[in-house]
């Protein structure tokens, strides 16, 4: 196992962790029982980081554990500001505030990110349509938008964080690597596709969440 597949599991471990305890209306969720696709989405999506990032994000986990913190839960109840505006009202003062650094580095990772989800949209259509619309105004009730995913996780690294990630961003973006697609590649290869090509061919009447 190599040094960023350490890292990789380690990760998966806590944030698992964290997920089957992140509190839900009604119990539960379906999804809070399923290890295999949890563990297959966030290790296709770790694939696209450097180590240094991955490195860092594990102190933030570890950190998270031992300040009795669920970075998943606030995850989630980030995301709730888009898609349940009045629901987030009532929870908003119980997350931890952020820096004017901090929301700049979401805002400028977003807008990179959701350059190469547009670009993935009209090389794979089919295969991007079965999945989260890219964009917040897409949002409703059930329905969260890459956009919206991602600004709510990006809001619970921390700053160090969040500037090796951007620095990865970057540097993909430089060497005209779309890093959104080295997850969806990971992805569709899990499901037993060989390409994207093969995917966004092929698959047409089934839909994941990434």
């Amino acid at each position: 196992m190599t040094g960023k597949q350490e890292l990789i599991r380690k990760i998966i471990d806590i944030e698992w962790d964290m997920f089957r305890n992140v509190p839900n209306i009604g119990g539960t969720a379906v999804c809070q029982e399923d290890m295999n696709t949890f563990k297959i989405m966030r290790l296709s999506q770790a694939m696209s980081w450097s180590e240094a990032a991955l490195a860092s994000y594990l102190i933030d986990l570890t950190e998270a554990q031992e300040s009795i913190r669920n970075l998943l839960t606030e995850k989630y109840a980030r995301m709730m500001k888009s898609t349940s505006p009045l629901e987030y009202a009532l929870i908003e003062h119980l997350l931890p505030p952020m820096a004017i650094e901090h929301l700049v580095l979401i805002e400028n990772i977003v807008k990179l990110v959701l350059e190469w989800e547009q670009e993935l949209l009209e090389r794979f259509p089919n295969l991007l349509k079965r999945g989260r619309p890219i964009y917040s105004t897409d949002d409703a009730p059930g329905i969260t938008s890459v956009e919206t995913y991602l600004r709510g996780e990006l809001s619970t690294y921390s700053l160090r964080t969040l500037k090796l990630y951007y620095e990865n961003v970057l540097k993909q973006k430089y060497e005209n690597i779309n890093g959104s697609e080295i997850t969806l590649n990971y992805i569709i290869k899990h499901y037993g596709f060989n390409s994207l090509e093969e995917a966004n061919q092929k698959l047409k009447d089934t839909r994941w969440e990434r």
